[in-house]
């Protein structure tokens, strides 16, 4: 049985600490709000992981740093690397489309992966996203404008949004 290298970097930012997992490629496996469960991508076996710190600051962890010192295209090339299913993956490639400063609805994400009536199911993998900020769930809103449903709190998608120019 092959054993994954997963690196966790604690990173302060101006919305709490973010845990950052990364893979021994670089790629990000998952990135929340420290004090949040999880930690490892639910389809990573505890005993399949050694989870270590990186030696050196990861690439995604400058890039995040850089993204809240207000270059927000720093985060846009970072590898991520969520396990889901095919759906949240189409989900989530279709969330990385969304540019800074715009945002989509959920009927929206539903029309762009081919599936206009799965509103509500595009909800439920925004949900599910392992990559908070890289994967932008933040930038979804519901069909009439409203800030609606965010698993880091509606302060910080309010935040985010700010930051990022969407909404002033």
């Amino acid at each position: 049985m092959t054993i994954d290298r997963l690196y966790l970097e604690l990173v302060r930012t101006p919305t709490g600490a973010m845990r950052l997992v990364t893979d021994s490629d670089g790629a990000l496996r998952r990135l929340d709000w420290a004090g949040e469960d999880g930690g490892l991508d639910p389809s990573t076996p505890r005993d399949r992981a050694r989870i270590a710190p990186p030696a050196a600051a990861s690439r995604a962890r400058r890039a995040l740093e850089a993204y809240f010192d207000g270059d927000i295209a720093a985060i846009e090339e970072l590898a991520a690397r969520p396990q889901g299913t095919e759906f949240q993956r189409q989900v989530w490639a279709a969330l990385r489309k969304i540019p800074a400063g715009a945002t989509a609805s959920y009927g929206e994400i539903a029309a762009q992966i081919g599936q206009k009536n799965a509103a509500r199911a595009v909800g439920m993998a925004n949900n599910r996203n392992p990559i908070a900020i890289v994967i932008p769930c933040h930038r979804v809103i519901g069909a009439n404008g409203a800030l609606i449903g965010y698993g880091g709190g509606l302060e910080r998608k309010l935040w985010l949004l700010r930051h990022e120019g969407a909404i002033l």
